[in-house]
């Protein structure tokens, strides 16, 4: 199935195009479903030479150590490109994707994506933009890791996906409304589960928990204070 104008357009790349350019690209795209926990690609798989988008849904991106140990490299979701080496690498697929909910991802083939950007460069500004940003994040997690206590990396991770993913008001507490399990707040920060659970239990006066991953701020001010390094009372 191919995406529609209207679909195209939604994607943030692709904001710069007229109709006109859609409706030439649109041509050239393939929208792919995929249902929860099922992989979209595995780490060192060979990928066609194409953009992945995704459509609609959430994905978890993760690397597998030598020893078995996962570590989530980030959560993509509406909209988010992924898989550079198909694109502008060597078509390996550096991590494993995986839909987290039912997913669609779109697909546009690189030849006639780069036909695009050659008419309007902005196309290629606004990847570039991402993988900065990208490698902005990998920088501060890594320096994270290295120098950062984990319950300040925790505070960041809560305060990053509630400003990132949204948050709703619930009893004049922010709610945010991505939901977290445990194992995946620790793989994606290098802490354990058990060590996840027990910082839980520090924040727990300004950061309640919930099964299935509910996570309800009840003191914004406080949270902040923690993201920055700053010592619980």
């Amino acid at each position: 199935m191919k995406a529609t104008v209207e679909q195209l357009a939604k994607i943030g790349i692709f904001t710069s195009l007229n109709p006109t350019e859609l409706e030439r690209l649109q041509e050239h795209t393939v929208i792919c479903s995929y249902r929860q926990g099922e992989v979209v690609m595995y780490e060192g798989d060979r990928i066609p030479e194409k953009l992945y988008t995704l459509l609609s849904g959430s994905l978890r991106v993760a690397k597998t150590a030598a020893a078995g140990k996962e570590t989530i490299l980030r959560t993509l979701f509406q909209g988010d490109i992924f898989a550079a080496p198909a694109l502008l690498g060597n078509g390996i697929a550096p991590a494993t994707v995986t839909a987290e909910t039912d997913v669609e991802v779109l697909t546009t083939e690189r030849e006639f994506l780069l036909a695009a950007i050659r008419e309007n460069p902005e196309i290629a500004l606004g990847i570039l933009a991402v993988f900065n940003q990208r490698l902005q994040q990998l920088h501060e997690t890594v320096h994270g890791l290295v120098s950062e206590r984990a319950i300040v990396r925790l505070a960041r991770f809560i305060h990053y996906f509630a400003l990132d993913q949204g948050t709703k008001i619930a009893n004049n507490s922010v709610c945010l409304e991505k939901h977290f399990p445990y194992y995946q707040i620790a793989r994606s920060i290098g802490i354990t589960y058990e060590e996840c659970v027990r910082l839980f239990k520090k924040l727990k006066p300004f950061v309640s928990y919930s099964r299935g991953g509910k996570i309800i701020v009840l003191d914004w001010n406080k949270l902040e204070d923690v993201a920055s390094g700053d010592e619980i009372d």
